[in-house]
C-alpha cells in the first residue's frame, strides 16, 4: 500500500503548534505546586512570547493574507485559515489567563504581596505614592490633546498609554492621550504592595488636563509588525541599512490592540478609528496590561522565598579544582550540561586566552551576548593588546540587533576584525577557537556549543558545551573562520558539518541508514522545533520500517505522531520546567558516531537559511553522557508532556513513590558530586540514570 507521506493530514500547522507551547508555559502558570511567584514567572514568560509571535508570526501572516497568498506550508491552511484560529485560540485562552493571574495574587495576598490599584490603598500609602508621582513621574510625562490642531500621534511598537475622555465647562466631548515612557517602573510600590503605574497616572491626570471632566479612561497597549526586511543585495554599507531596518521596526503596521475591559464605548470607537485594526485583533483585559512586565515583581530580592530554590551551577572534575583551563582540555575532551555544570569555563576559556601573552589569536562566532557581556570585554582586552582577534558578530540576530550593533562597534574601535554577518545568512553557529604558541609550536583549541555565549541566558537555558584540542576539530573549526571571512562558498568539512549546503543531507542519511537495520533502529533527537517537512518524511519512512523514534521537542512540532501505519513508532515529548530547554542533541544507534550536539533546530530557517554547524561526539563517555541525560529526560513524569495524534498535549502523569523530575534530579546530584569532590571525572549520569531505573 502507498502512503502519501505529503498529505497535509500528516502534518500540525506550525502557529497553531506554537500555540500549543504557550499554553503548556501557561500551564505552568496555572501548576499549584509551584511557589506564587515562580507562577507568576511563567505568566510573565507566556505574555513576552506572545508579544513576539504578534510581532513576527501574525504580522506576517497578515502580509501573506494582503498579498492573497493562498497556502504557505505543507499542512496547506491559508494564512486566512490560520489567523482565523490564532484568533479563535487567544481569544479563547484569555479566561484562563485572567483566572490565572487572579489565583495567582489570591495565593500571593497570603504572603502579603498584592497588586492594588491607588484608591485601594491606605491613607499613608497614598501619600507614599503621591508623592512619588509628582517626584519623578509629572515632570517626564506629556499630556496629548487630540483634535482637528493636534494629530494623534504616533505610537512605536509596544507603546504604552492612557486614553482619556474628558467634558469641558461647554458640555463638549474631548480627547487625550498620556504616553507612559518605557523608562518608568511598570509597578510603584511602597511596602510589597504594587501599584500599576497607568493607574497612578490616571488619578492624577486631572493635574496634566486641568480644568477639564474626566468621564472615561482605558490604558492600552499596541503591537506593531517588527519583523526587519533587509535588502542586503542593495546594502552598500550594511550597518548602515541595519540601523535605518532598526528605526522603521517602530513604524510597522499595527497588529495588535489590548485595553482594558468594561470601558466607555466611544473611548473604545475613538481608538479604534484612529489605530485601523481587525476587530479580532483587538484584546479587553480584565488584568494588568503587558503581561511581560510582571519580571519586576518576581525579580524582586526581597522575594525570592516566593520562588524555586535558586540553583548555584557547580565546577565538577577536572574543572572543580583551579588548574589550568587549557591543559585540562590538551588531557581530555570536555562536555558540559548547563546550567547543573557551569558555564564559568567557557567565560574563562576567552578571558584566560585573553590574559595569556603566549595567545596569538581568538576567534569567534556572536549571536545573543547580552548587555554587560565578560566575554566581549575579553576580546575588546585581547584585541587591545595586539592579539588577532576575529569576530563574527550577527547584526540580524531578531531583537538582539542594537546590543549587537553596540558590541560590534566597541571590538573594531579596539581593532578586533569584525564580521558583520554573511549576505543572505544568518550566521547561528557556537563556535570559538584559540591559538597559542607552546614550545615553537601551535596549539590550538575550540569550544562547540549549542548555545549562546552569554553567561545571563546560561543560568536559565540548558545547553552544552564542548571543549576540545583535538587536530581533527581545529582543522575544521580553522576552515570555518576562514569560510566566512573570505569569499569562499565552500562550506564541505571533514568532521563537522555545516548548514546551509550539509546538515540536512547528513541527517536524512543518518536517518535512512538507521532506517535500514528497521526494527533494529532507534533514534533520539532533541531540538526546540520540528518543521522541517524533509526531515519528517525521513523519519515518518523509518517509523514504517519499525525504527523506534523518539523526540524530545519543547515547542513547534509539525509531525503528527500515532498515525496508524505512519508514525505509530514515533512519540513526541515536550518538558517544560524551571530551565527552558535548549540544546540539539541527535542520537543514532548505528551511526559510527553516534551522537551528535548542534546549534541547529530541524527548522527550514535552521537548516536552508542559517549558518549552523553539527559537531559530532566522539569520545564514547561523553556520547554516553549525553545518551543518559536523553534517558533521564524520557523517563521524566513531572515537567513532560506527550503530543497525541489528534494534536492535543496530555501531561504525563506520575504517582508520588516515582516522581522524576529531571531538573531537580541533575540539581541534586551534580551537587552531591560536586561535595564530595572526586578526583576523576564522575560518570554521575550513569549513576543516576541506574537510581532512576532500579524499580
Amino acid at each position: 500500500m502507498s502512503i502519501d507521506l505529503t498529505s497535509p493530514d500528516l502534518y500540525f500547522n506550525r502557529e497553531l503548534s506554537w500555540l500549543k507551547f504557550n499554553s503548556r508555559v501557561l500551564a505552568q502558570a496555572k501548576n499549584q505546586a509551584l511557589p506564587p511567584l515562580e507562577r507568576l514567572k511563567f505568566l510573565a514568560i507566556y505574555g513576552t512570547n506572545l508579544d513576539e509571535f504578534y510581532m513576527i508570526r501574525v504580522a506576517g501572516l497578515k502580509a501573506l493574507f494582503k498579498a492573497r497568498v493562498q497556502e504557505t506550508a505543507i499542512d496547506k491552511m491559508t494564512p486566512s485559515e490560520q489567523l482565523s484560529a490564532i484568533h479563535k485560540t487567544i481569544h479563547k485562552e484569555q479566561k484562563v489567563v485572567e483566572s490565572t493571574f487572579n489565583t495567582i495574587m489570591e495565593d500571593l495576598q497570603e504572603h502579603k504581596v498584592s497588586i492594588k490599584s491607588f484608591t485601594e490603598l491606605s491613607p499613608k500609602q497614598q501619600e507614599v505614592i503621591e508623592n512619588e508621582f509628582f517626584e519623578q513621574l509629572y515632570p517626564v510625562i506629556m499630556p496629548i490633546a487630540i483634535d482637528t490642531t493636534h494629530p494623534f500621534p504616533h505610537l512605536n511598537n509596544l507603546s504604552f498609554a492612557l486614553a482619556l475622555k474628558f467634558e469641558n465647562k461647554k458640555g463638549k466631548i474631548l480627547h487625550g492621550l498620556i504616553r507612559i515612557p518605557r523608562i518608568l517602573p511598570r509597578f510603584l510600590k511602597v511596602d510589597h504592595c504594587y501599584v500599576p503605574i497607568e493607574n497612578v497616572v490616571d488619578h492624577f491626570s486631572g493635574e496634566l488636563f486641568g480644568g477639564l471632566k474626566k468621564i472615561a479612561s482605558t490604558p492600552f497597549r499596541v503591537t506593531r509588525n517588527a519583523d526587519l526586511e533587509i535588502e542586503e543585495e542593495e546594502a552598500d554599507d550594511f550597518i548602515e541599512i541595519m540601523e535605518e531596518g532598526l528605526r522603521t521596526r517602530n513604524r510597522g503596521k499595527l497588529v495588535r490592540l489590548e485595553l482594558m475591559d468594561n470601558i466607555d464605548e466611544d473611548l473604545i470607537g475613538f481608538l479604534t478609528t484612529h489605530l485601523e485594526l481587525d476587530h479580532h485583533d483587538i484584546y479587553q483585559y480584565n488584568i494588568p496590561l503587558n503581561l511581560g512586565t510582571l519580571w519586576s515583581i518576581v525579580g524582586e530580592a526581597s522575594l525570592s522565598h516566593l520562588t524555586l530554590p535558586t540553583y548555584s551551577p557547580k565546577n565538577l572534575p577536572p574543572l572543580s579544582e583551579n588548574k589550568d583551563l587549557f591543559k585540562a582540555i590538551e588531557n581530555r575532551d570536555i562536555l558540559l550540561y548547563h546550567p547543573f555544570e557551569s558555564f564559568d569555563p567557557v567565560v574563562r576559556f576567552i578571558k584566560e586566552a585573553a590574559d595569556d601573552p603566549q595567545t596569538l589569536s581568538i576567534r569567534m562566532t556572536l549571536y545573543r551576548v547580552g548587555k554587560n557581556s565578560p566575554i566581549v570585554k575579553a576580546l575588546i582586552q585581547a584585541a587591545t593588546d595586539g592579539k588577532q582577534v576575529t569576530v563574527l558578530v550577527e547584526l540580524k540576530a531578531r531583537f538582539d540587533e542594537e546590543n549587537n550593533l553596540h558590541w560590534a562597534r566597541a571590538l573594531e574601535e579596539a581593532g578586533a576584525h569584525v564580521i558583520y554577518g554573511i549576505k543572505g545568512l544568518k550566521v547561528h553557529a557556537k563556535v570559538a577557537q584559540v591559538t597559542k604558541r607552546k614550545e615553537n609550536k601551535l596549539q590550538a583549541y575550540v569550544h562547540l556549543g549549542t548555545g549562546n555565549y552569554n553567561p545571563i541566558t546560561s543560568r536559565i537555558y540548558t545547553d552544552i558545551s564542548y571543549f576540545s584540542s583535538k587536530q581533527e576539530f581545529n582543522i575544521d573549526v580553522t576552515k570555518f573562520f576562514h569560510f566566512i571571512t573570505g569569499f569562499s562558498n565552500h562550506s564541505k568539512l571533514k568532521t563537522l558539518t555545516l548548514s546551509p549546503e550539509h546538515i540536512k543531507p547528513k541527517l536524512i542519511s543518518m536517518i535512512e541508514h538507521e532506517a535500514s537495520h528497521k526494527e533494529n533502529g532507534h533514534i533520539v533527537l532533541k531540538a526546540n522545533s520540528l518543521v522541517d517537512p524533509d526531515i519528517i518524511q525521513a523519519l515518518y519512512q523509518a517509523s514504517i520500517v519499525g525504527v523506534k523514534i523518539q523526540l524530545i521537542i519543547r515547542g513547534i512540532c509539525t509531525l503528527r505522531p500515532g498515525v496508524k501505519n505512519v508514525s505509530e513508532n514515533i512519540s513526541v515529548h515536550s518538558i517544560i520546567g524551571k530551565y527552558l530547554e535548549h540544546p540539539r542533541i541527535y542520537v543514532f544507534k548505528h551511526d559510527e558516531n553516534e551522537c551528535y550536539i548542534s546549534s541547529a533546530d530541524l527548522m527550514p530557517r535552521n537548516l536552508i537559511r542559517r549558518i549552523e554547524i553539527l559537531t559530532p561526539i566522539k569520545e564514547p563517555a561523553l556520547a554516553q553522557k549525553i545518551k543518559q541525560l536523553l534517558s533521564l529526560q524520557l523517563q521524566d513524569n513531572q515537567l513532560s508532556w506527550r503530543l497525541k495524534s489528534s494534536g492535543e498535549y496530555k501531561q504525563v502523569k506520575h504517582s508520588e513513590d516515582k516522581a522524576i523530575n529531571n531538573h531537580e534530579i541533575l540539581e541534586e546530584y551534580i551537587t552531591a558530586i560536586h561535595n564530595k569532590s572526586q578526583k576523576e571525572t564522575p560518570e554521575y549520569v550513569t549513576k543516576l540514570a541506574k537510581k532512576v531505573l532500579k524499580d
